[in-house]
């Protein structure tokens, strides 16, 4: 009775080793990442994740007076006029999130000038992998794609230490970018796996 107690047991435990230790490359590489202590906190234009919400906002005027940033369509969008790999002129629009009056989360969305539905060459597809490539040149080469089983969405990864930078298509137009400090935001969420 007590080596059929045990057989199952162990068939258990090895089980749940499997099942527990089949992690996705993404899973593998956040723990890889986290794990190694690095801190970056760049963002673009001399924003930095842990930036103090007053010092956010000086640099912004900063440069909104030397003609570089300019307000959005609305009250709390900053707008850049990006100059993307391909040459096509785009509109970067972000304004961050902030825990303790720190930035922790910057969402950046991304629109083609001249985008209109019948335009196939300004397609959201197309300013995915044009806003990849930017990224690339700003942040370095690393972003891993991830989707889901049938492949409806798919997100660019890269996590550089404590940032993670998330690319993804909004909508039709409209590209999302989120570059976020993943351990805030993770004690954030409540949540080891998100």
């Amino acid at each position: 009775m007590k080596s059929l107690w045990f057989l199952k047991f162990v068939k258990i435990s090895v089980l749940s080793l499997l099942l527990f230790s089949c992690k996705t490359p993404y899973e593998k590489l956040e723990d890889e990442e986290l794990a190694s202590g690095k801190e970056v906190k760049e963002l673009f234009l001399g924003l930095e994740l842990g930036m103090e919400k007053r010092e956010f906002f000086k640099t912004c005027w900063e440069l909104n007076k030397q003609g570089i940033l300019t307000n959005g369509p609305s009250e709390l969008l900053v707008e850049y006029q990006a100059k993307m790999p391909s040459g096509n002129p785009a509109k970067m629009r972000f304004y961050p999130q902030f825990e303790q009056n720190r930035i922790y989360l910057m969402p950046v969305e991304f629109s083609y000038d001249g985008w209109a539905p019948w335009n196939e060459d300004l397609k959201a597809e197309r300013l995915r992998e044009d806003v990849v490539k930017l990224f690339e040149e700003w942040y370095g080469p690393g972003f891993m794609e991830v989707t889901n089983e049938d492949k409806s969405q798919i997100v660019y990864v890269k996590i550089d230490g404590n940032r993670r930078i998330r690319i993804f298509k909004k909508h039709l137009s409209v590209v999302r970018a989120e570059i976020s400090d993943l351990p805030v935001e993770k004690k954030l969420k409540g949540n080891t796996n998100s």
